[in-house]
């Protein structure tokens, strides 16, 4: 909801709730590896001081082991059989803290590199999680009508949760994993070639195990992450719904139905937890393996004198150093699977497109001089116009009245099925339009259209004058004020949830609009009156108050043209009673469309409209109407037998 004094600051987004289809598989692995990579390389600092603490830690820890080699064949066998004292001791506990240095710078840079992660971390996921928020608020409702919210929040939740832990893990695992690799696989060449061989023979067999287990892991990986967003939006869905799922004891329907939705959930986590588990056992028994055969290659190199005992063991310790960091990574590859999953599904939000808007001509402040001539101004006057620059460059100005006229409109939500068909009205400054019809008839539909939360398929709406396709759809809101069936208060003070439809309104301003929708009275007699804070979608009021502020939030918007959409539909009658003075005195001067449900709130409508399956079968004033003796006959008088 907004109006010409105040644009709202942005809510969160609503849309319709219901089941979503399996998404599609994944697109391009490559693309969303270099797109993640880039989001994390905005911080290079960051990223490189990362990258080098991990060097530095695996370079003191492969180092480290260069060590063992010495102290065997220099240190220990010649003191074998001799006193432990002299020079060569002394050397050997010099060895000895030089060996402790080394770790202990290490230790130093693996601390560095912890650091450096968090922050990498955080910082990444939060220009991520940004950009996807932007992404939303600049999307059309029609994507919210086709998406549980679930299914969007798991996004920021399950999603970016996957992403964090592979960046502050995973990432810093796969860096740290190949300085090891890379420099124990060049001292063990440097130790013995032929020990080496073996090694790399049972490296090809490690790649190729984690390559046939990695895809079908990565598959499956997808899949979870799909059936967990349905299992989300599910849940969210019935929490919301959970008064109507016990006033029609379908509790047992829901928890099979949610048996389904979570078994799904189970076969895909168990399938991809499945071959990522296996990985890490195979590679430590591969590893074992490659172990063991080059123990006996070098026990019998050893034999012929080839090797000496401190080169066997420091060979040995390297071959750990070598092949542990290989398992850590095939272990990484579960996180790994699931940030690509993940980080695919939040850039297939980011890479929606936004809700186009070619629009031109803008809302402006505006003064009217003695000729009648309109004037911009940067002060606020209470009056506003369209500003309309034309092709040639000149400035036309059209004071904003709210004149509304439908041209022969046809409209469809897809392709396959029209809405509205030909449908023909207007409004003058000042009217109220009623819209009365069976549900699905359209009437929701065409105010919808007048806000372009759609675009027509045909024919024209014009605004003052104006085409609407030509207005910046937020100058064109702006001068709109709505009041929704289903309302939505924000956490925070009833005085913030009222200043939403105008954040420049004063407290004076709030505490009037909130007296013309006769909230006032209830407000005061709240604890904290004006500062009560409301959570839970304003859980701790009744549903005619919420409905009250929802109305006093529209009144303080101030704007030229109002939309109820069965707006009292939540309030009873006495409450509705109370309403209908300060309604009355909202409306006026303002051009107003009415969806109501109850017709004896459009009795007094300049024109009423009957819609039927798209189209407009009747119109009139009440009573012409009803000498018609019509569909709208047939309603009113049904509905009034029905009051009786």
């Amino acid at each position: 909801m907004a109006g010409p004094m105040g644009r709202p600051m942005g809510g969160p987004p609503g849309g319709k709730r219901g089941m979503h289809g399996p998404m599609p598989k994944p697109k391009n692995t490559k693309g969303t590896i270099r797109r993640l990579l880039g989001y994390i390389l905005k911080e290079k600092g960051l990223f490189f001081g990362m990258l080098i603490f991990a060097a530095i830690s695996s370079i003191a820890s492969v180092s480290g082991s260069l060590f063992i080699k010495p102290i065997i064949d220099d240190f220990l066998t010649p003191l074998i059989g001799k006193n432990f004292q002299g020079e060569l001791v002394t050397e050997f506990f010099k060895m000895l803290g030089i060996m402790a240095c080394v770790f202990f710078g290490g230790a130093i840079a693996s601390y560095g590199q912890s650091r450096c992660s968090v922050y990498l971390t955080q910082k990444t996921l939060t220009t991520l999680r940004k950009d996807l928020f932007d992404a939303l608020a600049d999307l059309p409702i029609s994507f919210f009508d086709s998406r549980p919210n679930g299914e969007i929040m798991s996004r920021f939740t399950n999603d970016v949760e996957t992403l964090r832990q592979f960046i502050s893990q995973g990432l810093t695992q796969f860096i740290s994993s190949g300085v090891m690799i890379i420099g124990s696989f060049c001292i063990m060449l440097y130790l013995s070639w032929q020990m080496t061989l073996i090694v790399i023979a049972m490296v090809f067999v490690m790649v190729f195990v984690t390559k046939t287990l990695g895809k079908k892991s990565a598959f499956f990986f997808k899949k979870q992450q799909e059936e967990l967003g349905s299992v989300n939006g599910y849940i969210e869905e019935i929490i919301e719904g959970q008064k109507v799922v016990q006033v029609f004891n379908h509790e047992e329907e829901v928890v099979n139905h949610f048996g389904g939705i979570n078994e799904n959930l189970r076969k895909a986590a168990t399938s991809a937890n499945t071959f990522a588990s296996m990985l890490g056992p195979i590679m430590n028994n591969l590893s074992h393996i490659t172990y063991a055969l080059t123990a006996a290659l070098g026990g019998m190199l050893a034999v012929k004198g080839v090797l000496s005992p401190g080169e066997i063991v420091a060979f040995l310790q390297y071959i750990r150093s070598f092949t542990q960091p290989i398992s850590n990574i095939t272990q990484q590859f579960n996180n790994a699977f699931m940030a690509l999953a993940g980080a695919e599904r939040i850039f297939e939000i980011i890479d929606q497109k936004p809700e186009i808007d070619e629009g031109y001509v803008v809302l402006v402040n505006a003064t009217v001089d003695d000729n009648g001539n309109i004037h911009e101004t940067e002060k606020h006057t209470g009056i506003w116009a369209w500003k309309h620059t034309h092709g040639d460059g000149s400035v036309t100005y059209t004071r904003l009245a709210g004149d509304i006229v439908f041209e022969d409109v046809t409209f469809g939500y897809t392709d396959e099925k029209t809405v509205l068909h030909d449908v023909s009205l207007y409004a003058k400054p000042g009217q109220k339009i009623a819209f009365v019809g069976s549900t699905g008839a359209g009437k929701t539909t065409i105010t919808n259209l007048i806000n372009r939360f759609y675009e027509i398929n045909d024919g024209k709406i014009r605004y003052d004058g104006i085409n609407i396709q030509k207005i910046k759809k937020d100058d064109l809101r702006r001068s709109l004020g709505i009041v929704l069936q289903d309302t939505h208060l924000f956490t925070g003070t009833i005085e913030e949830n009222i200043r939403y439809g105008n954040l420049e309104a004063t407290h004076e301003q709030i505490v009037e609009a909130a007296k013309l929708a006769n909230a006032h009275t209830f407000i005061t007699h709240l604890p904290d009156g004006y500062d009560t804070v409301l959570t839970g979608d304003g859980s701790n009021l009744s549903q005619g108050q919420r409905q009250l502020i929802s109305i006093a939030r529209a009144a303080v918007a101030d704007p030229p043209v109002l939309i109820l959409d069965e707006a009292t539909s939540s309030i009873d009658t006495r409450t509705e009673k109370l309403i209908e003075q300060g309604m009355d005195k909202l409306m006026h001067g303002r051009t107003v469309f009415v969806i109501a449900h109850r017709l004896s709130t459009v009795r007094n409508a300049n024109a009423i409209m009957v819609l039927e399956n798209g189209r407009i079968i009747e119109r009139g004033d009440h009573d012409d109407l009803i000498a018609q003796k019509g569909k709208y006959y047939q309603l009113y008088t049904g509905n009034f037998a029905e009051n009786k």
